[in-house]
C-alpha cells in the first residue's frame, strides 16, 4: 500500500477539523490583530537559521543551463513576462546602493561597481505556523495564490494534489467537501476556504497591508494571462507519478517568479511530495 498516507507522519494534518464547503461555515478573517504600524514596518533584521550537522557548502559554479533543459527553462520563464514580475518582488520592495561596509560579508547582497545593492521590503505580521495549501502546479488559480505567497514572503506547507494522486487530493476533498483547488487551511486562525480571490484577500488582510497587487486584481485579465506559458512547459506538474512519501515534509527555499524554482516544483507536485515552502523573493530577509 505504498500509495496510502500515514497521517501520523504529518502533525499538521492531525490538527485540522473537517469544515463544510459552504461560505456560511467559513470563519471570517480576523482584522483586529493587524495594526497600521506593523503593516508598514520595514523588515531589516534577517532571521537566523542554522545548517544541519554535517552540511557542507557547495562549491560555487558559473551559471549555465543544461542544453537539454533550455526549452523547459524558456517555458517556465514566460510566466515572468506575462505576469509582469508578479511573484518576484515582495510587498514594498525598494533598492538602494550602499558602501560595501554597510552590509556584512556573510549577508546576501548583490555587488555592482564597488557598491552593494541593499534590498528591503515592508512585511505584515508573520504567522506562527506555516499556512497549509492544497494545490497543483499547472492550475492557474493555484498560481495566483502562490504569487501572493511570494509577495507577502510567507512560509507555506504545500500539499501537492496532482491528478490521480492517492494521498492529498482525496484528503483535501475530505476536509473541504469539494474537488476544487486551491484549498487553504490557516492553523493560526482556524480559517479554511476555497476560491483563489478569497484566499488572496484573506492573506493580504491578515499578513499584509490589505492591498491586493494590481496583477492579482484584474479579474478576467488576471486569469487569462496565467496559463499562457503552459504550452511550452508541456503541462508539467499536473499528473501523478508513483513515489514514496518522505517521513516528514521536505523544505524548499524558492519563490514563484523563478523559472528554475518552477521546474523543481513541477517534480515535487508530480511526485506528490509535501514540502514546506520558504518563500524568498527579491527583498526577502530570508535571502
Amino acid at each position: 500500500m505504498a500509495g496510502v498516507i500515514n497521517v501520523s507522519q504529518f502533525p499538521f494534518l492531525r490538527t485540522i477539523s473537517r469544515r463544510a464547503s459552504s461560505s456560511s461555515s467559513e470563519t471570517p478573517p480576523s482584522s483586529g490583530a493587524t495594526t497600521a504600524a506593523t503593516r508598514g514596518e520595514e523588515q531589516s533584521a534577517a532571521p537566523s537559521f542554522a545548517a544541519q550537522a554535517g552540511f557542507k557548502t557547495p562549491e560555487p559554479k558559473r551559471f549555465a543551463i543544461r542544453p537539454d533543459k533550455g526549452l523547459d527553462v524558456a517555458g517556465a520563464a514566460l510566466a515572468i513576462f506575462f505576469r509582469l514580475d508578479t511573484g518576484v518582488f515582495l510587498n514594498g520592495y525598494s533598492v538602494s546602493f550602499v558602501s560595501k561596509d554597510e552590509i556584512p560579508a556573510d549577508q546576501y547582497a548583490l555587488e555592482l561597481a564597488g557598491y552593494k545593492v541593499k534590498e528591503t521590503s515592508k512585511l505584515g505580521p508573520r504567522p506562527e505556523q506555516p499556512i497549509m495549501i492544497y494545490e497543483f502546479e499547472s492550475c492557474p488559480f493555484c498560481r495566483k495564490v502562490r504569487e501572493i505567497v511570494a509577495v507577502l514572503d510567507l512560509v507555506v506547507l504545500f500539499y501537492p494534489c496532482p491528478r490521480n494522486g492517492p494521498n492529498f487530493r482525496p484528503k483535501a476533498i475530505e476536509l473541504g467537501g469539494k474537488q476544487q483547488f486551491p484549498y487553504m487551511v490557516d492553523p493560526n486562525t482556524g480559517v479554511a476556504m476555497y476560491e483563489s480571490d478569497a484566499i488572496i484577500k484573506y492573506l493580504v488582510d491578515k499578513y499584509g497591508d490589505g492591498r491586493v497587487p494590481l496583477m492579482l486584481s484584474l479579474g478576467l485579465l488576471t486569469v487569462s494571462t496565467l496559463p499562457l506559458h503552459l504550452p511550452l512547459s508541456l503541462m508539467q506538474g499536473q499528473s501523478y507519478r508513483p513515489s514514496k512519501l518522505p517521513p516528514k515534509p521536505l523544505e524548499l527555499w524558492a519563490y514563484e517568479g523563478s523559472p528554475f524554482c518552477k521546474l523543481v516544483r513541477e517534480v515535487l507536485v508530480e511526485l506528490e511530495l509535501p514540502h514546506i515552502y520558504r518563500s524568498c523573493g527579491r527583498g526577502s530577509p530570508k535571502r
